[in-house]
């Protein structure tokens, strides 16, 4: 399944649909679009083993969020508060910007 990574950006808040953490909602940390995933915070979260280094002198085992296909997350309207898709519509200037299918307000800042 291929989703538009246009959809989502740096910053969105989004809502997870399937998995271990169906149904929690976290901030977009980033997007990597060539594998067709995004990065959630204190979503996924995974356990790595790391060795010491100057931030971390101790080293041990650090919980850090993993990355997640696209196609298990939904972006959540700002206004409305509800999981939604995204529409692009187009501004007399010609640019696109990232609406509500629910309530039609806009996504980007």
């Amino acid at each position: 399944m291929t989703v538009s990574i246009k959809r989502f950006k740096k910053g969105d808040t989004v809502i997870v649909l399937s998995g271990k953490d169906k149904g929690r909602r976290g901030k977009v940390l980033r997007v990597l679009p060539t594998e067709q995933k995004l990065v959630v915070e204190n979503l996924n979260m995974v356990k790595r083993n790391t060795k010491p280094t100057n931030e971390n002198p101790q080293g041990g085992i650090v919980a850090r969020p993993a990355p997640m296909p696209l196609g298990k997350v939904m972006v959540v309207c700002s206004k409305c508060n509800k999981p939604t898709r995204i529409a692009m519509t187009e501004k007399e200037s010609g640019t696109y910007v990232r609406t509500c299918k629910h309530c039609g307000a806009g996504l980007d800042k």
